[in-house]
């Protein structure tokens, strides 16, 4: 029979959040068996902090807006080994999360992003996905690492993530991550993870507005990294 120490090693899981509260139960519910959710209540209105809390997730309350900000403080919340990082809208699937994480586990890569395959044609629309096409495309080309998707689920060491020195608090912190993972010589990998409608209005990609502001923060680092 197997024993504790055959069970893998559990996994926090950074759920940056506003206003998610009807997304959240769907989400946690879902959670497979080891991975620890975070929810960091990056200062909403409705109900996210008390759903995350009855569904068993440690809460954090990040009052600085903007996702690297909320992002930030799951991290340094966090205490497993392995860290990853998923939107708090019901876009994922959670059980994604064992794709995601296995190359981390083994050795095989350093940071993993999950790249998104649309369930349905308004899972990610049309304006976000050319606005990533973009930046992914610039980002190969100034760090060889083979990626398609600048997607928010991924998982990485934590103590590893720590010491790249983050210092974005808005949209650029995921491109950020890979920046300077890349300057460090990380092993970078890609998997492919279901990408689904989210639950209720989006307030970044799900926007034109949102979709600028991000491609603006990212660009900015872009031109900062090849000066």
């Amino acid at each position: 029979m197997p024993g504790p120490m055959d069970a893998p090693q559990p996994v926090d899981v950074v759920l940056p959040c506003l206003d998610e509260a009807a997304a959240l139960p769907a989400l946690l519910g879902a959670m497979p068996l080891g991975y620890r959710p975070i929810v960091v209540d990056n200062g909403s209105t409705d109900a996210t902090a008390e759903v995350a809390a009855a569904f068993g997730a440690t809460v954090i309350h990040e009052p600085r807006r903007g996702f690297g900000a909320a992002a930030h403080a799951g991290l340094c919340a966090a205490t497993a080994e392995i860290v990853a990082f998923c939107d708090g809208d019901g876009s994922f699937d959670p059980l994604d999360l064992d794709r995601v994480c296995e190359p981390i586990r083994t050795g095989t890569a350093d940071l993993v992003l999950g790249r998104r395959r649309p369930t349905a044609p308004r899972a990610w629309p049309l304006h976000a996905r050319l606005a990533n096409a973009y930046l992914a495309g610039s980002l190969r080309r100034r760090t060889g690492a083979a990626l398609h998707d600048l997607g928010p689920l991924r998982a990485a060491r934590r103590t590893d993530l720590l010491a790249l020195g983050l210092q974005d608090r808005r949209s650029g912190y995921p491109l950020e991550m890979v920046l300077r993972a890349a300057r460090s010589g990380w092993r970078i990998a890609e998997v492919d993870v279901s990408y689904h409608p989210r639950v209720g209005r989006s307030k970044v990609t799900g926007t034109a507005r949102g979709t600028m502001i991000a491609i603006s923060d990212m660009s900015r680092l872009l031109r900062e990294r090849a000066s």
